[in-house]
């Protein structure tokens, strides 16, 4: 089985820009090249999970997604990291668009994209880390069964706490989450790393 570091797109890994789409406007956060190559050097599979309801509010069309995904992995790429998968959440329930329009596992707080990940690639959600710049992130990460890194970058508004939301630490990017993350590794998988 593997590690993984789940991240969530928006605000976290690039520019928070509200419902985008255009692969122009996507930029890399501050540290995000800096935490991702420490936790792929340390043998993390790196997997992004965001939730678009874009595609459900009818802003976008879920094929204009691939072009953002393209775009982000060509950004990480030039700088050597390779991500080793991608899910989103077309849905929610007070969507226009009625294929997309209703309650799922999938979107965020739940944690269905990172138990779909796990089964398909094999993660040890225990040995596993979330880190997203809001609190259904983290949400989703500790019921996934993993450990969450929150961002303190602005984005989360709300700071309505609950038994699932708390994060394992507060950091200003991403590159200082990694380097909690790479300090808090259990011994077992530090030697196999």
């Amino acid at each position: 089985m593997r590690r993984a570091v789940f991240i969530d797109k928006d605000g976290t890994l690039i520019s928070n820009v509200p419902y985008n789409a255009d692969p122009d406007k996507i930029v890399l956060e501050r540290g995000a090249v800096e935490g991702l190559r420490m936790l792929q050097e340390r043998g993390y599979a790196l997997i992004v999970v965001s939730n678009q309801a874009g595609i459900a509010h009818g802003y976008f069309r879920e094929d204009e997604m691939q072009p953002v995904i393209a775009k982000v992995k060509q950004l990480l790429g030039e700088a050597g990291i390779a991500l080793d998968g991608f899910y989103y959440c077309p849905h929610h329930p007070a969507g226009k668009i009625a294929q997309y329009a209703f309650s799922c596992s999938c979107r965020k707080p739940l944690p269905g994209m990172l138990l779909q990940a796990a089964e398909e690639m094999d993660i040890f959600l225990p040995e596993s880390w979330m880190i997203g710049d809001i609190l259904n992130d983290v949400e989703a990460g500790n019921r996934a069964g993993c450990r969450s890194v929150l961002l303190n970058n602005g984005n989360e508004t709300v700071w309505e706490t609950n038994q699932h939301n708390e994060p394992a630490y507060i950091a200003n990017d991403l590159r200082e989450a990694a380097q909690f993350i790479v300090k808090h590794a259990t011994a077992k998988f530090r030697i196999w790393n």
